[in-house]
């Protein structure tokens, strides 16, 4: 496979992770699908998981990685990026890419372990509140399904929460697998040059060999 080739296939599949990156964050922020919990957030009173507010999804799993997506699809068509200067340029940008994974990889991982909040008790808190119970947990509540039963709204927000998570974390970890096979492409793209030059030699060649055949 040409650099081209594979700078198209790494770019098309980030704006796809990119969207489901941008798409779990913004429904994290409507726990149950309610928008009464961020209304509630917004006087003050926490409703809303801590590391959705992070915006990991939004922020670094989708703008820090949308913006390179596109340098990079720029280095698999004709024109300015599609040469070598371009294609040392998409290192840069999958460095950014990197970076923008990490911290969306990182914010999921800790919405993981810190579980959502909700309204809870259990037999240590008899007396109902909001709160992260599972904070001190080390996410042993992803194992043990009798403990999500200690949140009682919003309604299976513990279910919810771990699904979007899980989702950001494992797009997460697939972009950055991708921008680190750019910078990898990028590299070899700038030293050996891109199939443009490859495809456009044969045609010259055609050319000048009618021409002078027609002499």
């Amino acid at each position: 496979m040409c650099t081209g080739k594979c700078s198209k296939f790494i770019a098309i599949s980030l704006y796809v992770l990119a969207a489901v990156s941008v798409i779990c964050n913004i429904i994290l922020f409507f726990p149950d699908f309610e928008t009464k919990y961020a209304a509630a957030d917004r006087d003050g009173k926490p409703r809303i998981t801590e590391e959705v507010k992070y915006m990991g999804g939004l922020v670094g799993g989708g703008i820090m990685v949308l913006v390179p997506a596109i340098h990079i699809h720029l280095t698999s068509a004709k024109g300015c990026c599609a040469n070598r200067c371009g294609m040392f340029l998409s290192i840069g940008f999958a460095a950014a890419g990197v970076v923008g994974a990490l911290y969306s990889l990182s914010t999921a991982a800790l919405g993981l372990a810190n579980g959502p909040t909700c309204y809870w008790r259990n037999w240590q808190n008899p007396l109902p509140d909001w709160g992260t119970p599972f904070r001190n947990s080390n996410g042993s509540y992803l194992s043990d399904r009798d403990m999500w039963k200690w949140c009682k709204e919003p309604e299976n927000v513990v279910e919810f929460n771990v699904a979007l998570f899980s989702t950001l974390l494992v797009a997460a970890s697939v972009e950055l697998i991708l921008c680190l096979i750019q910078m990898v492409n990028g590299l070899f793209g700038c030293l050996c040059g891109t199939c443009a030059g490859k495809e456009v030699r044969p045609q010259l060649l055609n050319a000048t060999f009618r021409i002078s055949r027609l002499e």
